[in-house]
């Protein structure tokens, strides 16, 4: 089933609307992917932005990191749920499934084995996956979202466009598999904190960082919950959430709030 033209239409201003259709019309899309349900493309616009939707949300759950802040979703959702008008892409696993069955066992050992030395964020998620080695340390993961934040900031003193943490997301999603959920914890926890500690400086992509932030925090008390802690251990968490509820970033109070009802209803 494709994405009719009339829900687009509901999602967004009539000007937003054409400018969609002048960017896919224009070829501005690249890398459209599908995996399971959720399409992920980039899209050129005065730089390129990263576009994720969903096909089973009615509303598609659009995300986009460029900075529009509305009425309505952005021109680069628009272009992308337009090129999904007309035939939908096949999905990543179906592609890499028939690809897997025709290569050799010795040529894609190989392969793997080069890219895990080329691909850092590869080599964590790899080991994550299939070895017994735990997560880093919070402040290991602290240290290098920073450094995200910093490189969006060498030539502004804000951030404008939306900083893409799927490096860290991906990597917690793979100790959860494993059920690891303690390693999980302490990735959700960084991105948490420094999206945090840094929203003072965001100057657009609101709906971006807020989607992270929400996602991840939901992430880690689930993490949490799952988690035979010692009782100083679950004091730290408890007071982490209780003490960001009311020093954390103003619309992020009620999501602290709300995150330390659910742990504190589970004990």
């Amino acid at each position: 089933m494709t994405v009719a033209e009339r829900d687009i239409r509901d999602l967004c201003t009539e000007a937003v609307f054409e400018r969609g259709v002048t960017y896919c019309e224009e070829g501005r899309i690249h890398q459209l992917t599908r995996t399971g349900e959720t399409i992920t493309a980039l899209v050129q616009g005065t730089r390129r932005y990263n576009v994720t939707v969903n096909l089973t949300a009615s509303d598609f759950a659009p995300t986009c990191s460029c900075p529009y802040v509305g009425p309505g979703v952005c021109k680069h959702v628009v272009a992308v749920l337009l090129a999904l008008t007309d035939e939908l892409p096949i999905g990543v696993e179906k592609q890499s499934d028939a690809l897997l069955d025709e290569i050799p066992h010795d040529q894609l050992r190989g392969f793997v084995r080069d890219e895990l030395v080329r691909n850092p964020g590869l080599r964590e998620r790899f080991f994550a996956r299939f070895s017994d080695s735990s997560a880093k340390s919070i402040d290991d993961y602290r240290t290098e979202i920073d450094q995200l934040f910093e490189q969006r900031m060498r030539d502004s003193p804000t951030i404008a466009f939306g900083i893409d943490f799927s490096r860290f997301t991906d990597l917690a999603e793979q100790y959860r598999r494993r059920g690891d959920h303690q390693s999980a914890a302490t990735v959700f926890r960084a991105i948490v904190e420094r999206i945090d500690e840094h929203m003072h400086l965001v100057d657009g992509a609101y709906d971006h960082y807020a989607r992270t932030f929400s996602t991840a925090l939901d992430a880690y008390v689930d993490c949490i919950e799952n988690v035979d802690l010692r009782s100083d251990e679950l004091q730290d968490h408890l007071e982490f959430l209780s003490e960001r509820a009311t020093s954390g970033t103003d619309y992020f109070q009620p999501e602290y709030e709300r995150a330390l009802d659910d742990l504190q209803g589970e004990l």
